[in-house]
């Protein structure tokens, strides 16, 4: 029988979300049903509400989430009734040129559930990220979910379903940090204070946080950032002469852009060594340009110039044994957890994320 469970939903552009009756279909092949045991509340669910995906209205929200599995569907064979899952929205196909490749982490053909949650009334739902986790029961795909030790609490294990994994992905997968190095991190939201995480997690020597506000820079210094900088006020040249002045003069080996604004690329671009690496891990909207740089500063600095997506992580090789880290001791993920709410509270966490208040708001169920 379909589950009738209440969902946070967002009907329309720029509009409050609501709490509403949300229809949830038994499994077909293929999928799965999830209890949902904890969802963080990201940007990314923000940016659905005010349009910046796309406009499938109406949304159901919510996509960083840990549960239990409740029931699968024909030819499911690799999960069963209790299994405890992260739900991820890189379900990899096996069989696409990158899948092919040995790169599935570029997959450019992730599954999703096949069958539409829908409304009461029957008006079908887009699930944010392929994922709908703003509510008691959802359907994904089976590769959606990643089985993990259970030991680890869900509002602290969901966060790698998107924005933690990101940011620990984009200085441990992308930006591949290593012994020794020096990294700046340039934005110290969530996603940042990951990479900052994810930097020390590799043993880098020298982790630079940068942004505008002294509380997410206090934030930063608590998963590992070895020095500061309120950039509020300054040039992008300061900024690189920052940078640069806690590098040895030389540079970061990687700056990692956790903000995405063509000025905090610049900075980034310039800020790092010679042959050094930029990641561009925050999201930049469609009309934003990097300006007028000239060609010959990308042919004599050399190096790499990357777009992180999902931290290029594979959900079953990186979600295992980040947990298996968390549970020794080694890396601070229920540090993120700001605070724990109910699932009608999402708009107010919402408006708290906007003034930089949270790292992460969690919905517990």
């Amino acid at each position: 029988m379909p589950y009738e469970v209440q969902g946070v939903v967002s009907r329309a552009k720029g509009e409050p979300v609501s709490l509403e009756t949300v229809i949830v279909p038994d499994p077909g092949p293929g999928e799965a049903v999830v209890s949902v045991q904890a969802c963080g509340v990201c940007h990314t669910d923000l940016h659905y509400r005010e349009g910046g995906i796309n406009d499938e209205y109406p949304f159901l929200l919510g996509h960083e989430a840990a549960g239990i599995v409740e029931q699968v569907g024909a030819g499911v064979t690799d999960l069963e009734p209790g299994d405890y899952v992260i739900l991820n929205w890189r379900a990899v196909c096996g069989t696409c040129r990158a899948c092919k490749r040995g790169k599935p982490w570029y997959c450019f053909s992730t599954f999703n559930a096949t069958q539409p949650m829908t409304l009461a009334d029957g008006t079908k739902l887009s699930p944010a990220l392929g994922v709908g986790a703003f509510l008691p029961k959802t359907l994904v795909h089976s590769g959606q979910c990643t089985k993990v030790d259970s030991a680890a609490e869900p509002a602290v294990a969901g966060l790698l379903g998107c924005g933690v994994m990101a940011g620990l992905g984009a200085a441990l997968n992308t930006g591949a940090v290593t012994r020794g190095d020096s990294v700046a991190v340039i934005g110290c939201g969530g996603v940042g204070d990951a990479a900052i995480a994810g930097a020390k997690l590799a043993g880098a020597t020298t982790i630079v946080a940068i942004d505008t506000d002294d509380r997410k820079l206090q934030w930063a210094k608590e998963f590992g950032a070895t020095h500061t900088l309120n950039s509020k006020g300054l040039s992008e040249d300061q900024v690189v002469e920052a940078i640069q002045e806690h590098t040895n003069s030389f540079g970061a080996d990687v700056v990692i852009d956790a903000v995405g604004r063509p000025e905090t690329w610049r900075q980034a671009f310039y800020g790092r060594d010679l042959a050094g690496t930029v990641v561009l891990v925050g999201v930049p909207t469609p009309d934003m340009r990097v300006g007028d740089l000239p060609l010959i500063d990308f042919f004599s600095r050399g190096g790499s110039l990357k777009s992180s997506w999902y931290g290029d992580c594979l959900p079953s090789r990186d979600f295992p044994v980040l947990i298996d880290l968390y549970l020794q001791g080694r890396l601070p993920l229920d540090k993120f957890v700001t605070e724990r709410i109910g699932v009608d509270q999402v708009e107010h966490s919402f408006e708290r994320m906007h003034r930089g208040e949270v790292l992460r708001s969690v919905v517990v169920f």
